[in-house]
């Protein structure tokens, strides 16, 4: 269990921090609604892709706001069922609330649960499991993923997803590799975690839990000036995110270089640039039960 709060891009892994609270909620549901503009677009082809069966009941494992649940509660339709679980009362009202604005509310509903400590289904009742920035991060992942196996039914589908990469500083690769390798969004899961349970080795992990036809596959969202005013505050809410406080081992000069690219109102705001154009990417996993 770690006991620092690990933050990546718009992740937060909820259940590595059960002792501690980690971000106040409000500041975190704003950040999350700010990245809207760039990352919701790239999350709907990944759904539409899976081909989610209408009318099947599924779980949104590590909720959050419920943003995204809401999402595969409009893919399965109403005559089907998606839970959303999370640990944090507030993060789960405000899915509540937005199910009740959307019309959905029939067909979703929230639980607190605390994916380390079981999920509250019996064997085999699900038609699949999503999870989106949480899965893969916690560690324990043999256990997770046998619990997950225990409640997707055979031939049910399980699928784990999370931001892998950014490129958005363009044109200063190497100060973004630089900026990159003293963030404390990447260093203390990095230092102390087993090689083995990195997220991109969930593959391995499926295959140790009996999962069959196994699948990767890497979604690229991207952004281009002219920059609307959504895709401006999610990137600059980024920015702040991953690199906004100085890091120790930061030189002053990548912190001074930070400042006069990621700063509004700086001669050389980044996102001012013509032609400004940044990339990130989200790599799903995928896996079938054994019929």
């Amino acid at each position: 269990m770690y006991k620092q709060t690990f933050k990546f891009c718009f992740k937060t892994v909820e259940s590595t921090c059960r002792k501690g609270k980690f971000m106040e909620s409000d500041s975190y549901i704003k950040t999350l609604l700010d990245s809207g503009p760039i990352r919701d677009p790239v999350l709907r082809k990944i759904i539409q892709d899976i081909h989610l069966p209408a009318g099947s009941e599924g779980l949104d494992a590590g909720c959050r706001i419920g943003l995204i649940t809401l999402m595969l509660a409009e893919t399965v339709g109403e005559k089907g069922f998606v839970t959303g679980i999370d640990i944090i009362p507030e993060f789960l009202q405000y899915g509540e609330k937005a199910a009740a604005r959307s019309g959905v509310s029939d067909h979703v509903t929230f639980q607190k649960c605390d994916i380390l400590a079981g999920l509250p289904f019996s064997d085999h009742t699900l038609d699949w499991v999503w999870s989106i920035d949480c899965l893969g991060y916690l560690g324990e992942i043999a256990s997770i993923m046998e619990e997950l196996k225990r409640v997707v039914k055979p031939g049910g589908k399980v699928f784990v997803l999370a931001w892998t990469s950014q490129l958005i500083l363009p044109g200063y690769p190497v100060l973004e590799a630089r900026l990159n390798a003293t963030s404390s969004s990447y260093i203390p899961v990095q230092q102390e975690r087993n090689m083995e349970s990195q997220f991109m080795r969930l593959p391995y992990w499926f295959k140790i839990a009996g999962l069959e036809s196994i699948r990767g596959q890497t979604f690229v969202g991207e952004v281009l000036s002219p920059l609307s005013h959504g895709e401006r505050t999610a990137l600059q809410s980024l920015f702040e995110m991953v690199w906004g406080l100085p890091q120790p081992g930061e030189s002053p000069e990548i912190r001074k270089e930070y400042i006069r690219l990621c700063t509004p109102g700086s001669p050389d705001y980044i996102l001012d640039l013509p032609g400004y154009y940044a990339f990130f990417t989200y790599t799903l996993f995928q896996g079938t039960m054994p019929e």
